[in-house]
């Protein structure tokens, strides 16, 4: 890899609102080869806000060709519209994978195909485009299953259900609804797998990888795994059950055949990519539930925190292609645990525009707030934009100590009358 020069900084330009790319800068902004980040669209949280939305692409290349930005992605929506092949036509360096690479993500049918051509784990599966198909198969099932709309649904596209009832409520809602619009007009269902979740990421230029630090996500709005899926209520890493054993078995079982198959692309796949994996209950073998082609949220926050190295030369070699020649990243031995605090009613309706109190204040020993669901009023004020709305982290000599940190933290925080929501459990349910 070409040696990084210190008189050369580079402006970087981070595409997206949410606790991952606020997270993503603030590592960044470390780097001594980085000048400016900018942030489009950004968040309250974020200090150079680019007024461009993350769908907005032509507006994003021009802002990078002005400003000579190494580009990077954050969400998924973008990378599945097309927004990298559209910065190469531009002859502008970006962080991502093509609009086919993102498939992996953008569509569970490709995705699950994907996994059986390469002989990767996962559950069983059949895939179905009318509800009626859909439904004669449920109902000659007598154990849970789950059902998964094909395209994007901001991590709110899979239900596991417990009867036949439910499961043909759930595809009506999805097919004859059309509560997920075209992103339903597919639908997977799939063997219920039991064990325990991990996330595991790579970053990789299409031939070769590094692997980030486990983590943990909790997708359920409420304790004890309850309630609907979200894009994410909390994290934590390292994952203490995630052994180096079972690490080196699922890098061979699972890592090494989706390197073989992405290598096929027709466009290197040069990005984060991200496997949800299920340590099967008895044997401990993983298993792939869902591919992501972007850093997870809110997993990046306890990384981006436990994370010695300098992201940037990552960033670089991986654009490059020339990741092989940069050295494994580097950990800290500390723990790191994010709380998510989320608008009461969140996933379902909520209310935004509340006055935040207490996120910009000392919060404490080695506690650090990202932002995913702020704004600043013309007046500087932190108000609540979205569901989630802040990703409280922290970081300890062990899970307990940091998750203490986080949730102390937490309570320092709040907005209007009681309308934060956070699970209290995050690092102490490992199911």
């Amino acid at each position: 890899m070409t040696k990084l020069s210190d008189k050369d900084p580079k402006n970087i330009l981070v595409i997206g609102s949410g606790g991952r790319e606020h997270a993503l800068g603030w590592k960044l902004r470390q780097s001594k080869h980085v000048s400016n980040i900018y942030h489009a669209p950004g968040n309250g949280g974020t200090s150079i806000n680019v007024g461009i939305e993350a769908n907005q692409i032509s507006s994003l290349i021009a802002f990078a060709k002005k400003y000579n930005c190494l580009t990077i992605v954050g969400p998924e929506a973008p990378l599945a519209k097309g927004i990298v092949d559209s910065f190469h036509v531009a002859d502008l360096p970006i962080l991502g994978p093509s609009k086919e690479g993102a498939m992996l993500e953008s569509s569970k049918v490709f995705s699950k195909q994907f996994m059986k051509q390469n002989n990767i784990p996962t559950a069983d599966f059949r895939v179905f485009s009318n509800s009626k198909d859909a439904a004669d198969y449920v109902k000659g099932k007598d154990s849970e299953t789950v059902i998964k709309v094909d395209g994007l649904a901001a991590g709110k596209g899979v239900f596991i259900t417990s009867h036949t009832n439910d499961a043909l409520q759930t595809i009506e809602n999805i097919m004859d609804k059309k509560e997920f619009g075209e992103a339903g007009s597919k639908i997977l269902i799939e063997k219920k797998l039991t064990g325990r979740e991990l996330s595991l990421i790579i970053l990789t230029d299409g031939s070769s990888f590094k692997l980030l630090a486990s983590a943990k996500d909790y997708k359920r709005i409420l304790e004890n795994d309850e309630g609907p899926n979200t894009g994410g209520m909390g994290s934590f890493s390292p994952v203490p059950f995630f052994s180096e054993e079972t690490c080196n078995m699922t890098l061979k079982k699972i890592v090494e055949p989706t390197m073989r198959g992405i290598r096929n692309f027709s466009e290197p796949f040069r990005g984060f990519l991200y496997f949800g994996l299920m340590l099967e209950e008895f044997t401990n073998d993983p298993y792939v539930l869902e591919f992501n082609v972007r850093m997870g949220d809110p997993e990046c926050q306890p990384i981006m925190l436990r994370m010695k190295s300098d992201l940037y030369q990552y960033v670089q070699g991986t654009i490059d292609g020339l990741l092989d020649t940069v050295e494994p990243f580097e950990w800290s031995i500390e723990h790191a645990v994010c709380v998510v605090m989320a608008s009461r009613g969140y996933p379902g309706d909520y209310k935004s525009g509340f006055i935040i109190r207490g996120a910009d204040s000392d919060l404490g020993e080695k506690v650090t707030v990202f932002h995913s669901g702020t704004i600043r009023d013309q007046s500087n004020q932190l108000l609540t934009s979205s569901g989630r709305v802040l990703g409280i982290t922290a970081t300890g000599s062990n899970l307990e100590t940091a998750a203490a940190r986080a949730y102390k933290a937490v309570e320092k925080v709040s907005w209007s009358n009681n309308e934060q929501y956070y699970r209290k459990d995050i690092a102490k349910v490992m199911g």
